[in-house]
């Protein structure tokens, strides 16, 4: 993640310390969505580092619908942001309607929260529709000194968003799940280092990749893990990224060969013209 500023880690670091009582006490009074709305605007300003009057905009129409906030950084919606009543559970249909605003703005994030528990949400541009949850905050858990704890508010703040760091996060966490581990796994190139260090442990013995793809298909890996559309997408992206790679070597090789070889012919030319 990208370092954080001095000043607007300590800016989050005040913003916990200030809105933890205020959002214990609006529970204790079960305060409705409209004050909900209220308080996280606020945070969004004093805590995230966005304007309240020209970065954060409310009831943001979409298609005749409307979404409780959006965030805006010149001019530019960045993020939807759904807000429910401090005391109510966010559910997963609660998601849906959020996602629904961003398809059709064409956000790629949106934000669901009742003031306490904040959901970062990837939309997905699938048909159909889909979402994936980058993370999730609980800010009455927060703490003002834990250095962790202030990344996780940076990634949803003014200058974390001008940084990518949500998208940063997203791309790691995404690399790191078991759908991308699984089919790297089980890439040729993966296999072939498997491989080759099998044969070193068992010279003798004959094993070819197709018998450690079986092996690791059907006795290391779940199901789960190497079927489905989620299996499928990470090994799509994963087989681009390394044929991307190879093109990228191959071409440098050719590169440094031309550059030898024309090294070659100015040593001969000079060569030439001791003689």
């Amino acid at each position: 993640m990208a370092s954080i500023p001095q000043k607007v880690s300590e800016r989050l670091s005040q913003g916990i310390k200030r809105f933890q009582p205020i959002l214990t006490n609006a529970k204790s009074r079960d305060v409705n969505e409209s004050d909900t709305v209220i308080i996280v605007t606020d945070m969004l300003s004093e805590i995230f580092g966005y304007d309240k009057y020209s970065e954060i905009t409310s009831e943001f129409a979409i298609r005749s619908t409307f979404c409780d906030l959006a965030t805006k950084i010149n001019g530019k919606v960045q993020l939807l942001i759904e807000v429910k009543a401090i005391g109510l559970e966010l559910k997963d249909n609660y998601v849906k309607q959020a996602v629904d605003y961003a398809v059709n703005q064409g956000i790629d994030f949106v934000v669901l929260t009742n003031g306490i528990i904040w959901k970062a949400f990837k939309v997905a541009f699938t048909k159909p529709i889909d979402q994936e949850m980058v993370f999730e905050i609980d800010f009455i858990q927060l703490s003002n000194k834990n250095s962790e704890d202030i990344e996780k508010l940076f990634l949803l703040s003014k200058e974390g968003w001008l940084k990518s760091t949500l998208y940063d996060f997203h791309s790691q966490k995404q690399a790191l799940s078991r759908f991308f581990l699984g089919a790297m796994i089980m890439s040729d190139t993966v296999v072939e280092v498997i491989r080759r260090e099998l044969k070193k442990v068992s010279p003798d013995i004959k094993i070819t990749s197709e018998q450690i793809r079986n092996v690791v298909y059907q006795e290391v890996l779940k199901r789960e893990v190497v079927e489905g559309e989620k299996a499928d997408e990470a090994k799509k992206k994963i087989n681009k990224a390394l044929n991307k790679f190879s093109k990228s070597k191959i071409a440098k090789k050719n590169v440094t060969s031309d550059e030898s070889t024309t090294e070659e012919c100015i040593a001969a030319s000079n060569q030439e013209e001791v003689n």
